[in-house]
């Protein structure tokens, strides 16, 4: 098979899925070198930034760079190929020995480049899905995507709520609930909540140094939140790259900005910033109404869930999040949840059109 000095890999890759990643590897086994050129518009939804950060992810061993193209599309217009190609070689200087397209206009752009075409899989045998089939419904699309994308495209939703309201409970039977509808929602995971595993561990290091101690005896300091909330991210995230297009935590980052109230007092600017890292799509505020408090061995605030109810809830609407209060019986709490994202995924995924093509 012969092999080529530099060759180009072109696309928008908004987003990129199963196919584009077929043609930059089978690209890069025939090139001694593969630049990988990501074309974004402005009125595109996914940032440019994103995309190139994606595909240098899934392809360490090439070259990739980004620009913004906002000329649209159209084959038979000699005046809109020149405005491509300026902008095109303004990216990539220097010389192209082949251009790799799945796409008819592949010979044209190959031949502008002056550089040979090589079509990979046009007819889209190998991995049936396109950019706007994936647009139009991740959810079928999902097997085709990789981690960052599933990542970013993932609903995630959180339950949350004061001391033995529920919020475990709840969270693993809406994952465990969506496990169950097969196909893609099999891979459904859920993120337990790292500050109770960071208050088991400074329990069990106090009991070291002394065996009788209790969990009253155990003293948070305001640094230990930063390091809560930005683990809870890391793990959110590692689940979400894995899992289906729906994520359940057992309370987040921006929970932990309350939970500091709680033992600490006042707020952490730097939890706070951490917990605007993340978005996510729907909070779940289990009320503490009707349910009795369980003391576990790592709860003494029964009198303080009114007072922690009420403070997620301020909080949830000071800072615009979406959410709904969950109450009642544990198979009603279900229900109302159940409902609550099925709404969500029904509502879809919106991502701007890219600009016209004419072919």
């Amino acid at each position: 098979m012969k092999r080529h000095g530099h060759g180009l890999v072109l696309g928008k890759f908004y987003p990129p899925h199963a196919g584009h990643h077929h043609l930059v590897r089978t690209a890069r086994d025939r090139c001694e070198r593969l630049t990988v050129l990501v074309c974004a518009a402005t009125v595109e939804s996914v940032p440019l930034a994103d995309r190139v950060a994606w595909m240098k992810e899934a392809h360490p061993d090439v070259r990739v760079v980004g620009t913004v193209d906002d000329h649209h599309m159209d084959v038979t217009d000699e005046a809109v190929w020149d405005a491509h190609m300026e902008v095109f070689t303004a990216a990539v200087p220097e010389r192209v020995d082949a251009v790799f397209t799945s796409e008819a206009y592949g010979e044209e752009l190959a031949r502008r480049f002056g550089a040979e075409s090589v079509l990979v899989d046009p007819a889209r045998t190998l991995f049936p899905v396109s950019g706007t089939a994936v647009r139009a419904d991740p959810v079928r699309s999902w097997d085709y995507l990789e981690p960052p994308v599933r990542a970013a495209l993932a609903r995630r939703i959180v339950v949350l709520g004061a001391e033995s309201t529920g919020t475990t409970t709840l969270a693993r039977a809406l994952a465990g609930h969506y496990r169950g509808r097969g196909g893609v929602w099999a891979q459904t995971r859920y993120v337990a909540e790292y500050g109770r595993e960071f208050s088991e561990a400074k329990l069990a290091a106090l009991r070291d140094r002394w065996p009788g101690a209790e969990w009253e005896d155990v003293t948070f300091t305001t640094d230990d939140f930063p390091l809560i909330a930005e683990t809870q991210n890391t793990r959110e995230e590692a689940a979400a790259r894995v899992g289906s297009p729906v994520l359940f935590c057992d309370t987040d980052s921006f929970a932990t900005t309350v939970w500091h109230e709680r033992y600490i007092g006042g707020r952490n600017p730097l939890v706070e910033e951490t917990a605007d890292r993340v978005a996510h799509h729907l909070y779940l505020l289990t009320g503490h109404e009707g349910v009795a408090f369980e003391d576990d061995g790592l709860r003494d605030g029964e009198e303080l869930r009114p007072w922690m109810t009420d403070r997620f809830r301020a909080e949830l609407v000071r800072t615009g999040r979406r959410f709904i209060e969950i109450a009642g019986t544990r198979d009603e709490r279900l229900h109302t949840a159940v409902a609550a994202v099925d709404e969500l995924l029904t509502a879809g995924w919106h991502f701007t059109a890219p600009l016209p093509e004419r072919r």
